[in-house]
């Protein structure tokens, strides 16, 4: 099997550098990434979070996803500069329209951050290096924003590499890199590994990415369960999932919501989730299609966000099923921490009245069903006429005959008696 060429492509600080260039744009004196600033809201808006924060406001322990007034604690002089959705999304358009243009295996997983499959393009570079070098810096020559791009053969170690040092910068991280670049980090910057995970990890004893690495992924599974094997396979570079670009012109019904206060358990989870499909059920019926493809979207507290989709073994717009198969995906992917939002998406639609495909284990037991009915009709034909042909047709009757025929008798006698 060919090796992949997997580029990870991320927009460093996006909603501070997309501000930042609006306002330099308009004349502004100062820019916002080399200032401590901000990106949040006001004190009337959800929580009035940081969603952004510049490298200088960093220096002074400013998180993101902590409270507005925390940061101005941390930081007196601190620039602040609210939210604007409708340029990010104009933003985000422009970069991913720009990034086509090199290929369309493109899978974009959030506002500001992308997968491609240079793997096709990789022969017409003298290296991959050099190709990501050339696109990170068309972005700045053409945007005025900076992107980190990591380089390696599969989805999870390009997204390890680009969130190396920033901000503009290419790295790889490739199979035989992980020992020297991966392993020494702490377990907390493996990808997937939320804050819960870590704490168990930590009980283990588990420090270091190279720590769970060499770890028995049994043992993991017995205190994480599934989601302890996948940490243990991210840790060791293991991921064989494709890139997968989506045809901007692909149709979906679904619908997310941002939750009134950060959800925290399961049980909270999965009642939101429950309320999500059966909008999105209803919807379907409304359209009068059916869902082949269902994904779940979580976005975390710290506006960090996470998708999984799963094929659908049998189309369907019936909410439960399309509730159980969201339940799945959100247990395979929640990494313990709070969660902000949360929405469901069905896609691959078909008409409703579609003719379904059974499966190759619908179709065996209907099979034999059919079988066993056509087999114990003939055996019945058969004592049927043994038996007539010994004692008379009218020997015996079927039960649906014998109806038919006592009414015709009930109405013969009803007409000789009014006649």
């Amino acid at each position: 099997m060919m090796s992949r060429t997997i580029f990870h492509i991320d927009v460093n600080s996006a909603f501070l550098s997309w501000s930042a260039v609006e306002q330099l744009k308009n004349g502004a004196d100062r820019d916002l990434r080399e200032i401590p600033s901000i990106i949040g809201g006001d004190q009337a808006s959800r929580h009035g979070v940081v969603l952004a924060k510049s490298l200088s406001a960093k220096k002074y322990g400013i998180r993101t996803g902590e409270p507005v007034v925390d940061a101005i604690r941390k930081c007196p002089n601190l620039s602040i500069c609210p939210p604007d959705h409708k340029l990010y999304s104009a933003s985000s358009r422009a970069l991913m329209t720009f990034l086509r243009t090199y290929t369309t295996q493109i899978e974009q997983v959030s506002v500001d951050e992308c997968y491609m499959d240079f793997t096709e393009l990789a022969k017409k570079y003298s290296s991959p290096v050099k190709a990501a070098r050339e696109i990170k810096d068309e972005v700045y020559k053409r945007f005025g924003f900076t992107v980190n791009v990591g380089i390696s053969e599969n989805k999870l170690l390009a997204k390890m590499a680009s969130d190396f040092e920033k901000p503009n910068k290419v790295h790889t991280l490739f199979p035989d890199e992980i020992k020297e670049k991966m392993w020494p980090l702490p377990i907390g910057e493996l990808f997937m590994a939320g804050r819960s995970s870590v704490e168990q990890l930590k009980k283990l004893e588990i420090y270091t990415i190279g720590d769970l690495a060499k770890m028995d992924p049994e043992l993991l599974e017995l205190h994480l369960k599934s989601h302890g094997r996948k940490l243990w396979e991210f840790a060791n570079g293991i991921d064989d999932s494709p890139v997968e670009p989506v045809r901007q012109e692909a149709k979906g019904i679904g619908n997310s919501t941002t939750l009134p206060r950060d959800a925290e358990t399961e049980e909270e989870a999965l009642e939101v989730l429950e309320a999500l499909s059966e909008s999105v059920g209803r919807r379907l019926k409304k359209a009068s299609q059916k869902a082949g493809m269902l994904s779940v979207e979580i976005k975390y507290y710290n506006f960090e966000s996470t998708s999984h989709q799963k094929q659908l073994e049998r189309a369907t717009n019936e909410s439960l099923a399309i509730y159980k198969a969201a339940a799945e995906l959100f247990r395979e992917m929640w990494t313990q921490q709070p969660i902000r939002l949360l929405g469901v998406r069905s896609s691959k639609l078909v008409e409703a009245d579609a003719p379904e495909q059974l499966t190759l284990f619908e179709v065996q037991p209907e099979m034999e069903k059919r079988k066993k009915n056509s087999e114990k009709r003939a055996k019945l034909d058969q004592a049927l006429k043994e038996i007539r042909g010994r004692y008379g047709e009218e020997a015996v009757i079927r039960g649906s005959n014998m109806e038919e025929r006592k009414q015709k008798n009930i109405d013969k006698e009803n007409f000789q008696e009014y006649t």
